[in-house]
C-alpha cells in the first residue's frame, strides 16, 4: 500500500489521546461494534463457557486516559503533512487511511443526496472513558454510537500479528479502521437500530451487522485508489493483492469460530456467534471488494450470510 507523496494529510480527524494522564476504572466496553479480538476471547471465556457475567476490567498500569483528558496533536500535526510521511510512519498511515475512509463515505452520502458527518479516531494507550463506558485496550478497536466516535490502542496490530498470527501490514491496519467507520455509516444511516438486545448466532442481528461493516470496508476499499480527499487528489495510490491478501487474513483470524476454537480452545458454538464466521468474514469484505458498491452490503436482506 502507497500513498501519494504530494497530497496533504488532515490530522484533524485524529484526537491523540496518548499523551494524556489519568485512571480508567469501570467495564470493558464490550459492543459498540467493534473487532475487539481480546475482549472477545474474554467474553467467550467468562461470558458463554463460566455462565457469568463479564467482570470489571483490571487495570494494567498502563499510561490510561479519561474521556474528555487533553488532545495533544501537535505531534501529528508538526510529522504528518503529507503522503510522503504516510508512506515513512505507522501514525502518519493511519491518519491518510482515516482521511481516504471519510472521503469515500462523504462522497457517497451525497451521491444519495444525504451529509456525511465526518468524527475522529482517538488513538489511546491503556484505557479511555467514552459515553459507551469505560474500556481496557484488551477490548480492542470500537466504535461508540453514543458519541460517534472510533477508538483504537495502536498496540492493538502487534498483538493482531504476535497472538493471531496475522499477516498484518498497513492495509489490513486500513481493514480495521475502515470496519470500524463502517459501524459510524451504520449509526449514521440508522440501521444499527435494527438489532437490539444481545441475541448470538449465525443469523443474528449482531452477526449481520458485523458482516455489513465489513462489506462496507470492502467496498471502500474497492475506490482506495480514486477517492480524493480534502487536497482535492487521491491519498492511496497502489492497493495490491498482497495487501488484499492480508485483509482477508486478518479477516479470517477474527471470526468467532476461529477465536472460539483456536483462542479459547473450545468446541465452535455458532449459537453463540456475535461477529460471524471466519468464511462469513471473508465473504463480506470480498463481496464489497469486488462491487465496490455499498448497496451490495444489505446482509439484513439475505438468507445466505455464507
Amino acid at each position: 500500500m502507497r500513498f501519494n507523496e504530494d497530497a496533504e494529510l488532515d490530522v484533524s480527524q485524529v484526537e491523540d489521546l496518548r499523551g494524556s494522564g489519568g485512571g480508567v476504572g469501570g467495564r470493558v466496553a464490550i459492543g459498540g461494534g467493534g473487532l475487539g479480538i481480546v475482549g472477545l476471547v474474554l467474553y467467550f471465556l467468562f461470558s458463554q463457557f463460566g455462565g457469568v457475567d463479564l467482570p470489571a476490567a483490571p487495570s494494567f498500569g498502563l499510561d490510561q486516559v479519561e474521556r474528555g483528558g487533553r488532545v495533544d496533536n501537535a505531534r501529528l500535526a508538526e510529522e504528518c503533512r503529507t503522503g510522503a510521511d504516510a508512506n515513512a510512519k505507522q501514525d502518519c498511515a493511519l491518519v491518510a487511511v482515516i482521511n481516504s475512509i471519510q472521503g469515500y463515505w462523504k462522497q457517497q452520502f451525497a451521491g444519495s443526496g444525504r451529509t456525511y458527518q465526518a468524527v475522529p479516531t482517538n488513538f489511546f494507550r491503556g484505557g479511555v472513558n467514552t459515553r459507551c463506558g469505560s474500556a481496557t485496550s484488551d477490548v480492542g478497536p470500537f466504535y461508540c454510537p453514543a458519541d460517534s466516535e472510533v477508538y483504537i490502542d495502536l498496540g492493538f496490530f502487534t498483538e493482531l500479528r504476535q497472538k493471531f498470527g496475522a499477516q498484518g501490514g498497513t492495509f489490513t491496519q486500513a481493514y480495521v479502521l475502515a470496519h470500524e467507520y463502517g459501524h459510524h455509516v451504520q449509526n449514521l444511516l440508522g440501521t444499527s437500530r435494527q438489532v437490539r438486545g444481545n441475541a448470538t448466532g449465525p443469523t443474528s442481528g449482531s452477526v449481520r451487522l458485523e458482516l455489513q461493516a465489513d462489506c462496507y470496508a470492502g467496498a471502500w476499499a474497492n475506490h482506495a485508489t480514486t477517492t480524493p480527499t480534502s487536497s482535492g487528489k487521491p491519498l492511496i495510490t497502489q492497493v495490491t493483492q498482497q495487501d488484499i491478501n492480508g485483509a482477508l487474513d486478518a479477516a479470517g483470524r477474527i471470526g468467532d469460530d476461529f477465536i472460539q476454537s483456536q483462542l479459547g480452545g473450545r468446541r465452535v458454538d455458532p449459537s453463540q456467534f456475535s461477529h460471524g464466521s471466519s468464511q462469513q468474514r471473508q465473504k463480506w469484505f470480498t463481496t464489497g471488494l469486488r462491487t465496490g458498491d455499498p448497496g451490495s452490503c444489505d446482509t439484513f436482506r439475505t438468507n445466505d450470510l455464507g
